[in-house]
This record gives C-alpha cells, sequence and structure tokens, in this order.
C-alpha cells in the first residue's frame, strides 16, 4: 500500500534561485592586488635614473653660463717693493659674475719684473693695484730710458726679461777703431718697450741699481744695445 505525502511548501527564508547571478563567461576576472607595502623595482631604478639626469643637466647649465675664470694670485709672501718672478704667482678660478677686479693668468707675462706696491700674503688675489705703476721701486733700485736704433735689440725682448745693456764707447777724436774703448755692460730687467714718438726710434725702460743706471744715463746716443740673456735659476 503506497503512501502519499501532501506536498512541502518552500520555507520564506530559503534562497530563490534568482537570487544568485549567473557569471558572464564573458568578463574576465582580475589578479589580486599586490600589497599596500610592495613597491616596484623598474619604477624605483627609473626614478634614480631621472634625478641622476637632472643633476647633471643642472651641472652642465652651471658650466655653461656660470663658468669661471683663471686668475693670479701669490704663490708666497711678496713685501712692497719687491719684483715679482713667475715662481712668486699661481693660477686660481674665479667665478665669472665675480665683481673683484682681479688679474687674469693671461697677463702674467706683462706682470713678471714688476714690482709690488703693497706687501701680500701667500694666497692673496693680485689686483691691478697691486703694483701701483712704474713709480714703486725696490731700495737702491732705478729705471732708465735706453732709445736704440733698429738692430740695436732684440725683436723677442718684452717686460720681465732679462737682459744686459751694452755700451761700445766710440774711438776718441783722431783714434782709431783699435783703440775704442772695451765696452761696458749692466745687467737689469726690462720694465717696458715703446716705440717712440716718431717711431723710428723704440725706447727700452730698464730696471738697474742705481748706480748703473746713471752710468747708463750718462752715455752719449747711439752707443747703447740690448742683449737678451737666459734668466738666472
Amino acid at each position: 500500500m503506497r503512501t502519499t505525502l501532501p506536498p512541502r511548501e518552500p520555507r520564506e527564508d530559503a534562497p530563490h534561485a534568482g537570487d544568485y547571478p549567473e557569471p558572464d563567461p564573458w568578463t574576465s576576472t582580475s589578479p589580486p592586488a599586490a600589497p599596500a607595502g610592495r613597491r616596484s623595482v623598474p619604477h624605483l631604478l627609473l626614478g634614480i635614473l631621472l634625478v641622476l639626469a637632472c643633476a647633471v643637466g643642472a651641472l652642465a647649465l652651471t658650466l655653461q653660463f656660470g663658468g669661471s675664470r683663471p686668475v693670479l694670485v701669490t704663490a708666497r709672501a711678496v713685501t712692497v717693493g719687491q719684483v715679482l718672478t713667475a715662481a712668486d704667482v699661481r693660477q686660481v678660478s674665479l667665478p665669472v659674475d665675480s665683481d673683484v677686479r682681479a688679474v687674469d693668468a693671461d697677463s702674467a707675462p706683462a706682470l713678471i719684473g714688476r714690482p709690488v706696491a703693497v706687501s701680500l700674503p701667500a694666497g692673496a688675489l693680485l689686483t691691478p693695484e697691486s703694483f701701483g705703476g712704474a713709480g714703486v721701486l725696490p731700495p737702491g733700485q732705478a729705471i732708465v730710458a735706453v732709445a736704440l736704433d733698429p738692430g740695436r735689440l732684440p725683436l723677442e725682448v718684452a717686460p720681465g726679461d732679462p737682459v744686459s745693456v751694452v755700451a761700445a764707447p766710440a774711438p776718441a777724436n783722431g783714434g782709431t777703431e783699435s783703440e775704442r774703448a772695451a765696452p761696458r755692460s749692466w745687467p737689469g730687467v726690462v720694465a717696458s718697450v715703446e716705440p717712440s714718438a716718431t717711431g723710428q726710434l723704440t725706447v727700452v725702460s730698464v730696471q738697474l741699481p742705481e748706480g748703473p743706471a746713471r752710468e747708463v744715463a750718462a752715455m752719449p746716443p747711439g752707443q747703447l744695445a740690448v742683449v737678451m740673456i737666459a734668466a738666472s735659476g
């Protein structure tokens, strides 16, 4: 004998089929996001490269538009009236936009042999005022001007060069060439070389001790010549 049970009524709290959306087969699921504290190594490297590129660019701009210029400072202490030598100066760099009236390094050849106007310690910046013109001389020194005809001085002579002023006196009246007095010479340093007002002579200012300078000044015109000699030391 079969027993027929009455149909069960659905529970009110049971989920219905429409409560769950069907998955869309055309929609792909995204992978889980990386943890917040994790960093990408390629991104870090890219950031470092960008920082380095900016630093290099800033340095290039500084060198191009800022720049520096070589100037002269004293390599050792010098005293007022001391004649400047090549060993007394050295080259340093100074910003181009500096307001300091420094002496450029390419002016060194014109300054060697000139006396300084003030005492300076080692490392002091040389300025045009450091020399004060030709009036500043060491004690016992003098400058004499020698007017020379063409051919009586080497073309290479320049300020600061060591030279010897040579006098070859003419024979006495009625004397012969063999009776010419022996030539005399005085060592000195060239202070300046300038053409005369007429342009026919060259005037060389030579720094000498006071006694020899007076002797050179007393020589008759046309009997003097300048010989360029090697620097001592």
